[in-house]
């Protein structure tokens, strides 16, 4: 299980993040809109960089371009009684299908109702290099969406072993079970 009482999670960002407003989550993320957390410190780091382009693409003013942030919140929910939280315990067909359906809303409208109750998702991450899977399965390279040949071949593609995990608090409720502790400034060399 990923996650447990006082377990610390990572949140990369352009900025500090000690509140959190899930009106500020955007949809088409893997587990839909919310606010996504890992256990890896060190993926946190690498994703301040994407964190930082997409501030930067969608002209937020007070992004440094070199200067990114870590957030760091303590879980304090599991004596929190009604949440519902589910984890996928790899990147299998049910993830696969979940994920897909988050992102293109379009396609596998039955897997949006079946994880719409969810407070909180726990899962793989899809990374760079599943995004390239992930990108093919839902344009149909590898067969009709869903269909177990198609299923089975992204599945294949995927590595899942070398996937870091994120976890989605999708509710308020959800949310409330964060108790921010720090953060941690991240300089990006290059930029």
């Amino acid at each position: 299980m990923i996650l447990s009482e006082g377990i610390e999670l990572y949140h990369a960002s352009y900025k500090i993040v000690d509140t959190i407003d899930l009106e500020k989550c955007v949809p088409g993320k893997d587990f839909g809109s919310g606010f996504y957390l890992t256990t890896s410190y060190s993926q946190a780091c690498r994703f301040v960089k994407t964190a930082l382009a997409k501030a930067i693409k969608n002209g937020i003013q007070e992004v440094k371009p070199d200067t990114g942030f870590i957030s760091i919140f303590k879980y304090t929910g599991f004596d929190q009684k009604g949440l519902s939280y589910f984890e996928f315990s790899g990147a299998d067909e049910d993830w696969l299908h979940c994920v897909a359906a988050h992102r293109q809303t379009t396609i596998l409208k039955d897997e949006l109702l079946k994880w719409k109750n969810y407070d909180i998702l726990a899962g793989k991450i899809a990374n760079d290099a599943t995004n390239q899977v992930l990108t093919a399965y839902m344009n149909g390279f590898y067969g009709e969406i869903g269909s177990y040949e198609a299923d089975e071949t992204a599945i294949k593609f995927l590595l899942p072993n070398n996937l870091s995990d994120q976890i989605c608090f999708r509710t308020q409720k959800a949310v409330d079970t964060l108790q921010f502790q720090n953060y941690k400034t991240i300089k990006i060399e290059g930029r």
